[in-house]
């Protein structure tokens, strides 16, 4: 009774808005799942060779399989909201705390990178160029890093999803262009798609894998996505669509570089393209447009949970504020990529979070085996964390990606 009074708590103080459509949820859902990961499937590919676009679409299929269990937890409680609400009902209190322990660190730092990468993007376009504010000289890196957070800044501002889903739009419309760049060069600027490639390569298998493991990295945003639709029992066919719609992509992109430059694929794909072309450029633009489309979505369960938290959810300047101090946040943790005293704790911080990616995708199963084929919420017992929580590598595929991406696949007993 404890679990469920909390969670109507916790409901009661969530917003009271209009839910999104079943196009916008598709594009928010597109939108997390279709990232950065484009710009490597084609050196995916080229290092586990043909056979390893099989992995892609096993990772497809066990990631959204994964997010239909978290979507059946949800269905069989309507209290549940967020990611923390199925593990408090799963484990219990503590169950409540380590699962939004990891989720929310994980998804700050993601923040974070988006906002290093974009400064990185942005100094290799416009290299040497220096500010000065307020009499303060702020160098290359960190002066793109803090425009962008202020680019940034007024899409974090919208509450609804359904308005942030015309920023995802954007997302997924720089998804396709760099597909149409990508076409565009091999066809008319004279590349051609000739290159044979192998049929497998065993060495580079494993960096396949973890690349491709990468690309479906979005369960930590699935709940939160399913709450904000006005019809959640639409939210399988949204899911349904999602990873059908973000494989067709990263298929499409893989299968066309590779053919373009087998062997001689570089990290990305937008480094073997030729240089001084219109073509190129724009590829090279949409790449610096895409981090922009994915940040506010991405610190959404953030917010939502300190809103939540505090009943600030009808206060709209404080909303604000709460919005803008974690952006301010995820600035000032940026520097510690400059700062050689912040270095090293930030690195280490991000590169134990990371391995968290595709962990979640994984707790779907466990949440479903431990809670979701048809106990009720009263009868669960917080005395079972501790010994559901050991037997997690029992119950799931665990998938774990570090900074330099191997991957891990320890598959024990999957029930049904």
């Amino acid at each position: 009774m404890e679990i469920e009074r909390q969670l109507q708590v916790s409901s009661n103080s969530g917003q009271h808005k209009e839910g999104t459509s079943f196009i916008k949820t598709c594009f928010n859902g597109l939108n997390a799942l279709a990232g950065i990961g484009i710009l490597s499937m084609p050196y995916a590919v080229s290092q586990g060779g043909w056979l390893s676009f099989m992995l892609l679409i096993i990772f497809a299929m066990i990631c959204w399989y994964t997010a239909l269990l978290l979507e059946r937890c949800m269905n069989q409680q309507p209290l549940i909201k967020s990611y923390p609400d199925i593990g408090e009902v799963a484990f219990g209190y503590k169950g409540r705390v380590v699962i939004a322990s990891f989720i929310y660190v994980e998804l700050f730092l993601i923040a974070v990178v988006l906002l290093i990468l974009e400064g990185d993007n942005l100094e290799k376009l416009f290299p040497n160029m220096n500010f000065t504010i307020i009499g303060l000289n702020i160098g290359s890196k960190s002066s793109f890093v803090l425009i962008t957070a202020l680019i940034i800044l007024p899409t974090t501002w919208l509450r609804s999803l359904g308005a942030l889903a015309y920023i995802s739009v954007g997302g997924v419309v720089t998804s396709v262009v760099l597909i149409g760049c990508v076409v565009w060069v091999g066809e008319v600027d004279g590349v051609g798609f000739h290159e044979r490639g192998k049929l497998v390569n065993l060495e580079g298998l494993t960096t396949a894998m973890s690349l491709f493991a990468f690309c479906y990295c979005a369960h930590a945003l699935m709940p939160t996505i399913c709450n904000s639709m006005n019809d959640r029992k639409q939210f399988s066919k949204v899911l349904l669509v999602c990873f059908m719609a973000s494989t067709i992509i990263y298929g499409t992109v893989a299968v066309l570089g590779y053919s373009m430059f087998g062997d001689h694929l570089k990290s990305q794909i937008t480094l073997n393209l030729p240089t001084n072309t219109i073509s190129t450029k724009l590829a090279i633009y949409t790449t610096v447009i895409n981090p922009f489309t994915k940040y506010a979505i991405i610190i959404t369960p953030i917010i939502n949970a300190i809103e939540e938290k505090w009943h600030l959810c009808k206060r709209r300047p404080i909303s604000i504020l709460i919005r803008t101090a974690i952006v301010v946040d995820t600035y000032m943790f940026c520097q510690a990529d400059h700062h050689p005293k912040l270095q090293l704790p930030g690195s280490k911080a991000f590169a134990s979070t990371s391995k968290r990616s595709m962990q979640a995708s994984g707790s779907g199963m466990l949440f479903y085996d431990h809670w979701g084929k048809g106990s009720n919420i009263n009868e669960v017992s917080k005395s079972s964390f501790p010994s559901r929580w050991i037997s997690l590598e029992d119950n799931f595929v665990s998938c774990t990606i570090s900074t330099e991406i191997p991957v891990s696949i320890s598959v024990s007993s999957m029930k049904s």
